[in-house]
Parts: C-alpha cells; sequence; structure tokens
C-alpha cells in the first residue's frame, strides 16, 4: 500500500514538476538570458572560444574599484575588524538588535551555502586547478565592495522607537540618493532591489537550497530507491518547519541560531577538507603547483589564460554575493552607533567563504585530482567523491555540512526577503507575515519538485539586485570614504576607544 501511495506521489509530482518546468521555460531564459548576458569571443570550435559574463565583470570591476578608492583597508583594517567582533569596541546601550558577532555569522549563513561545496567543483573542473589563485584573488577585493555596502546600510537605517531596525540597499538608495538630489532615481532603485531581494529569497535563498540539502539527504541514505527517495515532500516539510521555528522571532531568534550554526559548520567542513588533505599529503607540494601553473599557464583549457581567469572569478563573485546587498540589510542591525565598524566587521565576510571555505574545497578536489573525473557531472559529487579518499563513509559528513549549510542559508534569506516587502509595505505586520509564510510553502516546493527554470529565474533574480546596489555605490562613493576615514581618524585619535570589560 505504501509502495502504491509512492508511486502515485513519484508520478503526480513528475507531472506537476513537467507542468511548471513547460510553463516557466521561455520567462526563465529570458530573465536569465539578460542577467547571465555574455560576451563571446573567438570561434565556439576552437578552444580559444570564451564566454565573459557580463554581471561578473560588473562585480569584479567594482571590488577593484573600492579597494584602490578605500587604499587597500580590505587588508590594512582585518586585525580591527577581529577586534570589533570580539566586542572590544561595543557598548551594550548601542542602538541595534544584535551583536557584531552575531550580525557577521546571519550575514555568512546567507553566503556560506551550496556553492562554496558544489560551484567550486564546478569551477575547478572547467577552468582547472589556477581557477583557485583568481578565485581568491577576487574573494580579497570583494572584501572591499562588501564593507562599502554595509557601512551605507547601517548609516541611512531607519531606527525605531521600540529598538527594531531596519536597513540595507532599499533605504540607502532612497534616502542616500535623496542626499545628494537624486530623490527620483534613488526611490526607483530601492524598489527594484526590493523586488529583486524578494525573488531571491524565495527561490535562490529558499527553494534551490531545500531542493539540493533534500537530493544531498536522499543520495546518502540509497538514492531514489532508497528509503527516503520517495519521500521528498515529508523532507521538505521538516525543512519548512525548522525554517518557521527559526524566523517567526525575527532577526534576534535568527541570530542566536546563526552564532551556533555557522562556527560548527565551518569547523566541521574545514575539518572535513584538512582530513582530506592529509590523508593524500604527498600530492600537496604537486596541488599547489598546479594552482599556481594553472593560474598562468593553463594547458587544455577553454579560453587559455582569459578563461581560467573568467572560471576563478566567476565562482569568487557568486560565492560571496559582495556587490549583491543582501548582507547589508543583516549587518544593519548591528548594535553600533558608528556606521564605518560594521563596514570593517563585514570585511570578514568574504575573506571566511572565499579565502578559506572555498580554497578548502578546492584543496581537495586538486590534491585528490576527482575534479579530472568526468564520469559525472561537477558539482557536490566532485567534492563527495574527494572526501570519500578518506573512508567510504566519510561523505556522510559532507551531507551534514550541506544541510547545515542550506539551512543557515535559509533562515538568512528569509529575513532578507521579509525585510524587503517590509520596505514596499511600509513595514506592515501582515505583508511580513505573509512573506514568512509563503517563504516555508515555497521550502516544501523546492524540496518537492525540480524545477530547474524556477531555480534558474531566481538565481537571476539574486544577481539582479548588484545592478541597482553598484550602481547606489558608485554614487555614494564619497560618503562612504568620508565615513570610513572619519571614523579610522576616531580610532587613532583615541576619541572612539576600547571599552573596558
Amino acid at each position: 500500500m505504501i509502495g502504491q501511495t509512492a508511486s502515485a506521489a513519484i508520478v503526480h509530482t513528475a507531472t506537476i514538476d513537467e507542468t511548471i518546468s513547460t510553463a516557466f521555460t521561455p520567462i526563465a531564459d529570458f530573465i536569465s538570458g539578460i542577467i547571465f548576458y555574455s560576451v563571446k569571443i573567438g570561434d565556439p570550435e576552437s578552444l580559444s572560444y570564451m564566454e565573459i559574463p557580463v554581471i561578473v565583470t560588473w562585480l569584479v570591476v567594482a571590488a577593484l574599484f573600492f579597494t584602490i578608492y578605500l587604499k587597500f583597508q580590505n587588508v590594512r583594517g582585518i586585525k580591527h575588524a577581529i577586534n570589533l567582533v570580539r566586542g572590544r569596541y561595543s557598548e551594550p546601550a548601542d542602538a541595534g538588535e544584535v551583536s557584531h558577532f552575531q550580525a557577521l555569522t546571519t550575514a555568512i549563513s546567507g553566503t556560506v551555502g551550496l556553492g562554496n561545496i558544489a560551484g567550486v567543483a564546478v569551477a575547478v573542473s572547467i577552468g582547472g586547478p589556477g581557477a583557485t589563485f583568481w578565485m581568491i584573488v577576487v574573494g580579497f577585493l570583494s572584501m572591499s565592495t562588501k564593507m562599502a555596502e554595509c557601512t551605507l546600510g547601517v548609516k541611512y537605517r531607519i531606527e525605531r522607537a521600540d529598538g527594531s531596525v531596519s536597513g540595507g540597499p532599499m533605504y540607502y538608495l532612497r534616502d542616500g540618493l535623496a542626499a545628494l538630489g537624486k530623490r527620483r532615481l534613488g526611490k526607483f532603485l530601492a524598489v527594484l532591489f526590493a523586488l529583486f531581494c524578494i525573488g531571491g529569497a524565495i527561490g535562490g535563498g529558499n527553494m534551490f537550497q531545500a531542493n539540493q540539502a533534500t537530493s544531498q539527504i536522499i543520495n546518502v541514505t540509497g538514492g531514489a530507491d532508497g528509503p527516503l527517495g520517495p519521500w521528498r515532500f515529508v523532507i521538505g516539510l521538516v525543512f519548512a518547519l525548522a525554517v518557521a521555528a527559526v524566523i517567526i522571532g525575527g532577526i534576534k531568534s535568527i541570530a542566536k541560531v546563526t552564532e551556533k550554526i555557522v562556527p560548527f559548520m565551518a569547523v566541521l567542513y574545514i575539518i572535513g577538507c584538512l582530513a582530506v588533505i592529509f590523508t593524500n599529503f604527498t600530492a600537496i607540494p604537486d596541488a599547489i603547483s598546479q594552482i599556481f601553473v594553472g593560474a598562468f599557464n593553463p594547458e587544455g583549457i577553454a579560453g587559455g589564460f582569459v578563461g581560467v581567469l573568467i572560471q576563478g572569478f566567476q565562482r569568487a563573485a557568486f560565492s560571496n554575493e559582495a556587490g549583491v546587498g543582501s548582507a547589508s540589510i543583516a549587518h544593519s542591525a548591528v548594535k553600533t552607533k558608528e556606521p564605518a565598524t560594521e563596514g570593517f566587521v563585514a570585511l570578514l565576510e568574504p575573506f571566511i567563504d572565499t579565502v578559506v571555505i572555498c580554497t578548502m574545497t578546492a584543496l581537495a578536489i586538486v590534491i585528490t585530482g576527482t575534479w579530472r573525473d568526468t564520469s559525472s557531472a561537477a558539482g557536490v559529487e566532485t567534492t563527495s567523491a574527494a572526501f570519500k579518499t578518506v573512508a567510504p563513509w566519510f561523505p556522510i559528513l559532507l551531507a551534514v555540512a550541506v544541510v547545515l549549510f542550506a539551512f543557515s542559508t535559509m533562515i538568512s534569506w528569509s529575513y532578507y526577503g521579509m525585510k524587503a516587502t517590509g520596505y514596499l509595505f511600509k513595514d506592515s505586520p501582515r505583508a511580513e507575515l505573509g512573506f514568512k509564510v509563503a517563504f516555508c510553502m515555497f521550502t516544501v516546493v523546492g524540496a518537492s519538485l525540480s524545477l530547474g527554470p524556477v531555480i534558474a529565474f531566481s538565481d537571476a533574480m539574486i544577481f539582479a539586485m548588484a545592478i541597482p546596489n553598484v550602481i547606489g555605490l558608485y554614487l555614494m562613493a564619497r560618503v562612504i570614504k568620508k565615513e570610513i576615514f572619519s571614523y579610522r581618524a576616531k580610532v587613532e585619535s583615541g576619541e572612539f576607544a576600547m571599552v573596558e570589560k
């Protein structure tokens, strides 16, 4: 009886899946085609052929601009950022809802996801080991963009009488550009950003995560023929209930969970990667050589040097989301009276996401050589094969990491979507509650169906957020620079000093 019910459910699910995919494919292709438009160079049949995604160029150029414009605060400010996260400059009476550490872990949980595992495997499989080098370079540059957007997020946030705050690109695009005499442009960009943010939160920040985490759970429990194979809907329901239990309490509840999950999942995953690396320690020198040689002189890679460069750039830009503006929403909730403090804290985010976690994934698959295996599609399976070199059961640890990465991403993106909804509906509690309910329903839908075109569309929505956000960052570059450098002067003069503990 159970078998018949399961079979009926699978057939019904496949029918719904096909119906939605058929209806949505033209829309998804059109939107994705615009956001991920690539400049094509060379003959498609030749090895020199390459495609350069415009959105990647948009994000990397912004990261390079702010690195130079802010005089390399991404490197010079790391020590001060760590002191801020440790609470050495925190005053409990400052306005805001969460600590620097909680704001950082909430933002990291929104960016550290499956891209750090599956996306890196794809980048190395296509671009070769040299892509790792360029990924790290962009990881460092992206720290500057993140610093810029999170400084503005706090500067233009709304502080209410009950102590709650709302901030992020919607607010600094509206109010920051209005202060520069560009009120209409600011309002237009803010609404555009909020709409894209809601779409990205429901799709890439929720459905995609639920879908991939469910698939990984089913894979390690015997696949489609295993005991959980027919029960994607039930797994999705469990995810939805867990997400609902956390997000019902708002940012304080989310921050309390992320401050525990993020350090645990990051340490768990890094330990797993280190086990892979040291199990194959004799291959370490050759792997490092492949990364450096492949970065400047790749052989057999489509597009040659530029091809491997683009793969590294793309993975870093898509992973840490610097320039997208999403993290600024989480960082805006911090307790502080100096906006630039959160700019410094935020620069640690791409460092942890890209320079540390993505690099660990790349090292694991380069050292084990699993990136050369073309018998299956590059992705989580490539990383899973690397973990299997330690012990047959070791991929289970990877599955645990995937589930934690996905869950933490979902709860952070629920907050981003809720704040964007609040902005559009003037902080209406009903609208925000409606978004939470819809978010949890789409968690179940995402886990149950493959929905490839829908996910492609929602992924495009996330990176569409970068268009209004980066335009605003360029227009407010002087404001950002003034805020950061006047703060640094206060720290150096002792006006803003460490607090006594």
